[in-house]
């Protein structure tokens, strides 16, 4: 994904009592969240076409298997830019399938192939690990999915792995090697009248300097999902992290969604790096070696997957 316009930065300054919560509010565990966003790294970069990808994707469907109520395949190939065949892989768990009313939530779960962004300019063709961008999505997805093989929902909910996200060098329009999953997906719905209520992109949740502002065109397309979102954190007491403040335009896998028409938002923490001391520039790790497990936190995992979770469970 990557940033367009910049409308709006929000100044925070940590105090003594800016303190992670370090107990839940709902039966997300982040302990599960954080060992199955660490499996997913060990896989090594999920660049779409790898040995290392397939084995990934295989385990996330033995995953989704094992919780979900149906699991559902998309494959394709898609052509590149340069004229390459790149196989890839949708994967869409689902609670409740034939229940009318349904929530979206989608991740990616590819990684980029090269750290574009790395300050050493030598590593720049090196693919990424992706603890935040690419890992944390599935940790929070296959925790939730244990949450509700545990307690099914009262509404359906869809659980979307998109790959194809960070493939391309380019984010401009039209897109054409980024966004690849969610573009087809969009296209190639499970039924011609599927419309869920509203559908949710989680995407780089797990920085442990957490600061989720409101993306902008999200705020443009969905406010009211922006707002329901913005709530059920403020119920959860964690207002500090979702920041009632307008962030970043985003290029992200919610672009596809609202481009046809559905009303889905993008919750992200694309600031994803530590503050800076002395107002210097802070690091960011987004598209560099430096996303690491170490550079991340089982208590925004914890966070995040409380406001998923509730969303779903207390409407």
């Amino acid at each position: 994904m990557r940033p367009t316009v910049l409308t709006a930065l929000l100044a925070l300054s940590l105090t003594a009592c800016d303190k992670l919560p370090t107990r839940p509010k709902t039966a997300f565990n982040a302990d599960s969240a954080w060992s199955y966003t660490q499996q997913q790294v060990n896989f090594g970069p999920r660049v779409p076409g790898t040995p290392a990808a397939a084995k990934a994707g295989d385990w996330i469907v033995a995953m989704m298997k094992q919780r979900a109520d149906t699991v559902i395949e998309q494959r394709w190939v898609h052509r590149t830019a340069k004229g390459d065949s790149l196989p890839l892989r949708n994967i869409l768990a689902r609670f409740r399938p034939q229940a009318t009313q349904r929530i979206l939530y989608v991740t990616h779960w590819d990684t980029r192939p090269m750290a574009d962004s790395d300050p050493v300019l030598g590593n720049r063709n090196t693919p990424i690990l992706g603890a935040n961008d690419g890992a944390s999505g599935v940790g929070l997805f296959i925790a939730l999915g244990d949450a509700l093989k545990k307690t099914p929902p009262n509404v359906g909910v869809d659980l979307l792995f998109v790959d194809g996200e960070d493939y391309g060098a380019s984010f401009n329009p039209p897109y054409v090697d980024v966004l690849l999953g969610s573009q087809y997906f969009a296209t190639h719905l499970p039924t011609p009248d599927y419309k869920p209520m509203y559908g949710v992109l989680w995407d780089m949740i797990a920085d442990k300097d957490l600061n989720v502002l409101q993306e902008v065109r999200s705020v443009n397309a969905a406010p009211e999902v922006v707002s329901r979102v913005w709530e059920k954190a403020k119920e959860l007491g964690y207002s500090r992290y979702f920041i009632s403040s307008v962030g970043q335009d985003v290029i992200d896998d919610h672009v596809p969604f609202i481009e046809h028409g559905m009303r889905v938002i993008d919750v992200i923490d694309y600031d994803y790096g530590p503050p800076a001391p002395n107002g210097g520039a802070e690091p960011n790790y987004h598209h560099t070696l430096g996303d690491t497990m170490e550079h991340i936190s089982k208590q925004s995992l914890q966070i995040v997957g409380d406001v998923a979770l509730a969303l779903i469970t207390q409407g």
